[in-house]
């Protein structure tokens, strides 16, 4: 009889210690998906609203309209349209998977913010001098700092229809040594444009209304704009 109740106290010890570790919440560093809860989804949720991919409610729960706003999120910028936000749509959305904004103000020097604007000057405006990387680097930090743009860098790169590499998925090559410095000195408080808003190459650009924009400065094959 002692040895049955032994074993029958053993089995609810693990039945329990089963039940606790389902009950759990997602580890910080694990993957958001549906049914999770909590300040990261908040956070992606708001990114989400800020860039038009989601219209339902910042909640906090990741549910079917979050699901189907980051497969809309993940089909626009060359990501596995899974629904999951693990570490390369985090990446890409410029949080970490704790909810954390990598991308804070335009000086704030991170490495998320300097890989990311790398990322982005490397798909705008590789094979341009080097002052013209800057430029790029510069435009988007001055976007930040003005009130008609998002205020992060990650905000502003991925506002939706700002950057052609983001429509059509440079924006996830991995940057070269060219662009990492520039987004550095960009960073770094250097501004060849003297807070220009706007750019754009005349020999591939047809919108009228960029093209009516007063032109303050040309580096390579850019126009810069206010």
């Amino acid at each position: 009889m002692e040895y049955r109740t032994k074993l029958r106290w053993k089995a609810a010890a693990l039945a329990a210690l089963l039940l606790l570790a389902f009950a759990l919440p997602v580890a910080a560093d694990s993957v958001l998906r549906r049914g999770s809860t909590g300040d990261a989804v908040v956070t992606v949720q708001k990114k989400l609203k800020q860039w038009g991919y989601y219209t339902g409610a910042v909640d906090g729960i990741f549910g079917s309209r979050t699901e189907a706003a980051v497969r809309y999120f993940q089909r626009k910028n060359g990501l596995t349209a899974d629904g999951i936000v693990g570490k390369k749509t985090a990446a890409a959305l410029g949080i970490t998977l704790s909810g954390e904004s990598k991308a804070g103000g335009a000086q704030s020097g991170s490495d998320g913010d300097v890989y990311l604007l790398a990322r982005c000057i490397h798909g705008e405006a590789r094979g341009e001098p080097y002052k013209g990387q800057v430029a790029v680097g510069a435009v988007i930090l001055n976007r930040v700092r003005s009130s008609a743009f998002p205020n992060t860098i990650s905000g502003v790169i991925y506002q939706k229809g700002a950057f052609s590499v983001v429509s059509d998925g440079q924006i996830n090559l991995t940057p070269g040594d060219s662009a990492l410095k520039a987004a550095r000195d960009a960073l770094g408080g250097w501004d060849p444009t003297g807070g220009c808003l706007y750019y754009y190459n005349p020999q591939k650009t047809s919108n009228a209304w960029i093209l009516s924009r007063p032109i303050m400065l040309r580096i390579g094959n850019h126009v810069f704009c206010k």
